[in-house]
């Protein structure tokens, strides 16, 4: 869940991003897993949903390093993958702000950095 304000607007990456309004310092908490917000489930569970709800999730979530599927329960969902991010997602649970973020700019992460599914994107450390 994001503890920062955001809204969505449109993206020079791709359709919608994640933008902040106020400035983030550098190493400021941006985002943390929160279950009352944020839901993880098992491949097993994901199969048992209907379709086409089960393609729709896979778009938004992304598979952690103990194999369960994650999805962000308000805008994280739509942050936009950059490999020079201003992010850092590299502790799993918790994303702080990798330098000093602008206001107005829009939010980035480097998937490959919690996504096991993101291995497609190039190389980087998943875990």
């Amino acid at each position: 869940m994001f503890l920062i304000p955001t809204y969505l607007a449109a993206s020079k990456i791709q359709g919608l991003g994640v933008f902040t309004p106020f400035a983030i310092p550098k190493g400021a908490l941006i985002w943390q897993f929160d279950p009352r917000a944020d839901w993880k489930f098992t491949a097993e569970e994901l199969k048992r949903m209907p379709e086409p709800f089960q393609t729709r999730l896979k778009i938004y979530c992304y598979l952690d390093r103990d194999g369960l599927y994650l999805l962000c329960g308000d805008n994280a969902r739509y942050v936009n993958h950059a490999e020079d991010s201003n992010c850092d997602d590299t502790g799993g649970i918790v994303t702080v702000a990798r330098r000093d973020i602008r206001a107005g700019e829009e939010l980035t992460s480097d998937y490959r950095l919690f996504d096991q599914n993101s291995a497609a994107c190039g190389p980087g450390p998943l875990f």
